[in-house]
């Protein structure tokens, strides 16, 4: 259920500890769902726009990671990422909770990538794979969902993938899916623990770099990254985990892509293409088990055969 609509009264509400002489004209609703809903409120004084995020009660912790992560990529000055103006958890106030924050500029990379040729696709991937390296040289100390802290933390990579695809299969199984794709999901990724514990360290894991969640503008040399958002999966894991999901949502098997993805991003382990494999069918699991838990059937299919072409 969408939430309610964010008023041009109340976003003045909302900005005016940031802004006390400010002047709201316009209120845009972006996206909205069960999680939270977002609204381009766009002002005449100051002469910007910003984003106000607004969150469904059982969701506030959502909130608290989302400004959390944030501020861990700005003071490492990863980004760009949007600043954070105001944070408000306490719902007696408004009657939710929100979040106010800058608006980056450009549109999502999924909006122009069908219409960028070659050459152009092969410069803003380049510039996808130097972000990634950049969140991905921010350590973390356990492997973990993140929240404001990591939950549940485990002390080396095997344990926290064996888990994870542990819980992914049960889920997958819990939810209908076929029982011959969970025995050769099993067992390929039996065969295989052992490039689990390949990875050295943790890192933060934006988990989530695709298109939609990239934002680009279009500059006199061509388009560029303006910034990327939605943190709001991020998790502390091997860096190619990160990087097989956006291989997986992103890239989609796109030779030019991938080339370009992995040069921007630079040196790679030896077996990075075989632990990749890995997390790209963790992922497929993953988003499976998603779909097919919020009614979407008609993308289950599809998926399923993604799954049995990796195993």
């Amino acid at each position: 259920m969408t939430l309610q609509f964010l008023s041009e009264e109340r976003a003045t509400e909302i900005l005016r500890q940031v802004w006390p002489d400010v002047v709201v004209t316009e209120v845009c609703p972006r996206t909205g769902g069960q999680l939270s809903s977002v609204y381009e409120v766009r002002c005449s004084q100051p002469a910007d726009a910003v984003i106000v995020k607004v969150y469904a009660d059982q969701w506030r912790w959502k909130q608290a990671k989302e400004v959390s992560v944030y501020r861990l990529l700005s003071a490492y000055e990863v980004g760009p990422v949007p600043v954070i103006l105001r944070v408000e958890p306490d719902t007696a106030l408004f009657g939710y909770a929100c979040t106010a924050m800058t608006m980056l500029p450009g549109v999502p990379l999924s909006h122009v990538s069908a219409d960028l040729d070659t050459a152009q696709v092969a410069r803003v991937y380049r510039q996808l794979g130097a972000t990634l390296a950049a969140i991905h040289r921010i350590g973390q100390s356990s492997y973990g969902y993140l929240t404001t802290r990591i939950l549940d933390p485990e002390p080396d990579n095997t344990a926290y993938m064996t888990r994870q695809f542990a819980k992914k299969l049960a889920e997958f199984e819990e939810l209908g899916g076929d029982l011959e794709l969970h025995t050769g999901i099993r067992n390929y990724v039996a065969k295989r623990t052992d490039l689990f514990r390949r990875c050295e360290a943790p890192v933060l894991c934006h988990n989530d770099f695709h298109e939609g969640n990239v934002l680009v503008e279009h500059r006199v040399d061509g388009w560029k990254v303006s910034g990327f958002i939605d943190v709001e999966n991020a998790v502390a894991a091997d860096p190619l985990l990160d990087l097989a999901k956006t291989d997986y949502y992103a890239v989609q098997g796109d030779p030019v892509k991938r080339t370009a993805l992995v040069d921007g991003y630079g040196p790679l382990p030896a077996d990075w293409a075989a632990r990749s494999a890995l997390y790209r069918l963790y992922h497929a699991l993953e988003l499976w088990d998603w779909f097919a838990a919020i009614g979407e059937g008609a993308l289950l299919a599809g998926i399923a055969e993604d799954i049995r072409r990796m195993v």
